[in-house]
């Protein structure tokens, strides 16, 4: 393989890709020429985006790059060595991906692998930082629908279904955050965790008639000894970058909303905030190309409810607006970002001159060394409280 190939990530046949395509475009057209039209009429759709004007096109162009810009920070923070200008290119040409393919989750994470392997980071190291960043961002989407719901409360508008939904939440948001600690806490917690969630996951590839994955104890192990000194170092960096790129989406869409005319009093930010928050939730389930049509019309039904159909048209407005800023703005960005990636060499680097450029020489025989790990493991185990 060549240091420009990129390297496939799944064993998925062409013609599986082939019904994936057109069950994705099924679904987009059945949801933007069957649904949508139901909530909003597409002519006062369009008008009402027609009537925006340059400067608050332009100002919505302008902070949908700062919510690009912001999760190089996130994968700056996750990876150590890793450049901001290395973070822009492998972010933006993956999301690229990930956007315009069947898919192109998966796909995405070849180009990211490919990418930050020439430029000398290893497998190992990727792997964890991917691992890490996909945690953090599930806090984040967890924790901001209960937050959003707290909200609701103090505004008094709290229902049943809304009081049920945020006892899940925090429910769920609490295993998770248990788990991880338990996970981070000792070796044995670790093993006894990954194999319970190997079993699981190993059941659950056995009804789909899948090859267990296996060795889920050694894994949990692995991943304990090399996330605990990252995550001891960088975790508050990781929790502000993080948190800091969930806000900035949510801006982009609560201004799309603001420029078209829908005000505070007919849809407060914090009902934005919920909707954005449950919607975040629903995207996270890969059923299109970067959740086109899904995200849509997940925002339509939660934002248009009790609306007129003026004010209707103008949410979806808005929504359309942000879609375009969000989805379609990093896929021009990502083909410029993959042709500078073929094109310059000047990044390319081995482990060990990634490792010394990093300030860790000898990272890669630290690794290796059995000595080193009991060192590491007795290191990472935090001291009992007194």
């Amino acid at each position: 393989m060549t240091d420009a190939d990129v390297p496939a990530v799944d064993g998925t046949p062409p013609w599986k890709r082939v019904v994936q395509a057109a069950i994705s475009i099924a679904i987009v057209v059945g949801i933007f020429a069957g649904v949508m039209p139901r909530i909003a009429n597409y002519g006062d759709v369009f008008e009402t985006i027609a009537a925006m004007s340059s400067v608050e096109v332009g100002s919505l162009v302008l902070i949908g790059i700062w919510n690009l810009v912001t999760y190089w920070f996130v994968l700056v923070a996750a990876l150590p060595g890793l450049r901001t200008r290395e973070a822009a290119v492998v972010n933006q040409a993956s999301t690229a991906v990930s956007n315009t393919m069947p898919a192109g989750g998966a796909i995405g994470v070849g180009v990211t692998v490919a990418m930050l392997t020439s430029w000398g980071f290893s497998v190992p190291n990727i792997a964890r930082s991917a691992v890490i960043t996909g945690i953090w961002n599930n806090f984040v989407k967890l924790g901001m629908p209960v937050f959003a719901l707290a909200l609701l409360a103090l505004e008094g508008d709290v229902t049943p279904a809304r009081l049920a939904a945020a006892a899940i939440g925090i429910g769920v948001l609490v295993a998770a955050a248990v788990t991880f600690a338990l996970l981070l806490r000792s070796d044995g917690l670790a093993r006894s965790i990954g194999r319970t969630v190997g079993n699981t996951v190993d059941w659950l590839r056995g009804l789909v008639r899948r090859d267990p994955v296996g060795d889920w104890e050694e894994r949990a192990s692995g991943f304990r000894r090399n996330a605990v000194g990252l995550l001891r170092d960088r975790w508050l960096a990781l929790t502000v970058a993080t948190l800091v790129s969930h806000v900035s989406l949510y801006l982009v869409l609560l201004l799309a909303l603001r420029h078209v005319g829908v005000s505070q009093n007919e849809l407060s930010w914090i009902a934005v905030l919920a909707a954005f928050s449950f919607v975040r939730l629903i995207s996270a389930l890969p059923i299109t190309p970067g959740g086109v049509g899904v995200v849509e019309l997940g925002y339509a039904a939660t934002m248009t409810i009790g609306l007129d159909a003026t004010t209707s048209a103008q949410v979806v407005a808005a929504i359309l607006v942000f879609r375009a800023v969000t989805y379609l703005l990093p896929i021009p960005l990502g083909a410029g970002s993959y042709v500078i990636w073929r094109s310059n060499h000047s990044w390319r680097m081995s482990e060990a001159e990634r490792n010394r450029f990093a300030g860790e020489p000898t990272a890669l025989a630290d690794a290796a060394s059995p000595q080193a790990e009991d060192t590491a493991e007795a290191q990472a185990d935090p001291q009992p409280t007194r």
